[in-house]
């Protein structure tokens, strides 16, 4: 791609509003903007690292056997109703009435309508287990939005539900969700801490929040020096310093973003909404169900804030918007532009996503610019084109070197 054509504001300065470093970072870099206070249109830099958090998330769902759909985001009341939910969720449910005075909701989340999705079609144990997933944006009247991404009111996010004859199906497909997201998350950069968490408005028997430890976090997790124990302080209680009730070690605390969340529905929603199927005993019972949902947009922000300086993002490798930037000092010369675009044409075909800045501007506002936006490689054309080489740089290893052009692609 080229830069030219590419629409990247980035700024100077950040926003007067930006309080923490990804948020910073995110809007100088061009990766998106404010819309209102927790509504954020997303650039389309941003929008390229969105689409490659979505695909790892469908790769590694999609390996464990969850099908993926899509729901409306507008739901009925009554749905709302079935469940107990409508006059219970509080005021982050985002509610409108149409013109005849039907009421909605905008969906912060969607166990009501997948329920009612399946249930029609869930009527033996020979059709489980089922799970499904999808890719939506959700709505939530946040009293206070904040650090950017982190606590919006309009946000992207996977949801998922899987459905089962017995509890311990459930657990078995706990188990394979807690892989995948553990899974997801490192291909994304990001190193997890698995806490047990209360069930919150969702609701059900046992929940569990994947946590990037960072002192921007809103969350404080309890754990154990001595052992695996975690958890989420408001579940546990726990203060530094306390016993561990697992083993009897130190409890220590930190800070974490909750970028991924799973339940264990159990029965509350197959119940109240008439979701049953015949068991092997012939008998009749409520489907027992989990959910399962990743932050996506709050993947991203994560993301920035633990691969960043604050000259700029260092992006992971498989999230990177491209993976390579392609700068000629002065691409008005003849040598300069013949080898830069000779190169920009042998990345592509070799299928590594590059971008190439062609714009007419000085080379120091080129370098600031690049450091902003943070791809993975750098490749510099300059006076040695010349004589075949160029500047090649590896941002995560901090390495610059000076190679032959036939070298660069083998480097990457």
């Amino acid at each position: 791609m080229k830069q030219s054509l590419l629409f990247v504001p980035t700024l100077k300065e950040a926003p007067k509003d930006a309080e923490v470093r990804s948020h910073k970072l995110m809007s100088r870099a061009g990766l998106v903007k404010q819309v209102a206070a927790g509504i954020y249109s997303y650039l389309p830099l941003g929008y390229r690292v969105i689409k490659k958090i979505e695909n790892i998330i469908r790769e590694e769902l999609d390996k464990i056997g969850s099908s993926e759909l899509l729901m409306p985001a507008l739901q009925p009341r009554d749905l709302w109703e079935e469940s107990g939910r409508w006059d219970k969720y509080g005021p982050e449910l985002m509610r409108l009435t149409d013109r005849k005075d039907r009421e909605f909701c905008l969906g912060p989340t969607h166990e009501e309508i997948i329920t009612q999705v399946v249930r029609d079609y869930l009527n033996s144990y020979k059709k489980l287990p089922l799970a499904l997933y999808q890719i939506q944006t959700k709505f939530r009247d946040e009293m206070r939005p904040r650090f950017g991404l982190m606590r919006g009111r309009e946000f992207i996010m996977k949801d998922a539900y899987s459905f089962h004859e017995t509890e311990a199906e459930l657990d078995e497909w706990y188990k394979k969700f807690a892989q995948a997201y553990t899974t997801i998350f490192a291909r994304c950069g990001l190193a997890t801490r698995i806490v047990s968490s209360d069930v919150g408005q969702i609701g059900g028997n046992e929940a569990d929040e994947f946590m990037v430890m960072s002192e921007v976090g809103e969350d404080t997790i309890t754990y154990c020096m001595s052992c695996s124990y975690a958890a989420n302080q408001e579940h546990s209680g726990l203060e530094e310093g306390d016993k561990c009730p697992v083993c009897g070690g130190t409890i220590k605390t930190a800070k974490g973003i909750e970028v991924g969340n799973i339940f264990k529905l159990g029965t509350k929603y197959s119940e109240s909404m008439n979701a049953k199927v015949i068991n092997k005993d012939g008998q009749q019972v409520p489907v027992v169900m989990g959910c399962y949902g990743i932050g996506i947009s709050r993947t991203l922000m994560a993301s920035v804030e633990q691969h960043s300086s604050d000259d700029g993002i260092v992006w992971p490798d498989e999230i990177a918007p491209f993976k390579v930037h392609l700068i000629p000092i002065n691409y008005d010369n003849d040598v300069q532009k013949e080898v830069t675009d000779t190169l920009y044409q042998e990345l592509i075909e070799s299928g590594i996503e590059v971008l190439l800045d062609d714009r007419k501007e000085r080379a120091g506002v080129k370098f600031k610019d690049a450091d902003l936006i943070g791809l993975p490689f750098r490749v510099i054309i300059g006076k040695d084109a010349s004589d075949g080489k160029v500047e090649f740089v590896d941002r995560k290893q901090g390495e610059k070197t000076v190679l032959p052009v036939a070298e660069v692609i083998n480097n990457i």
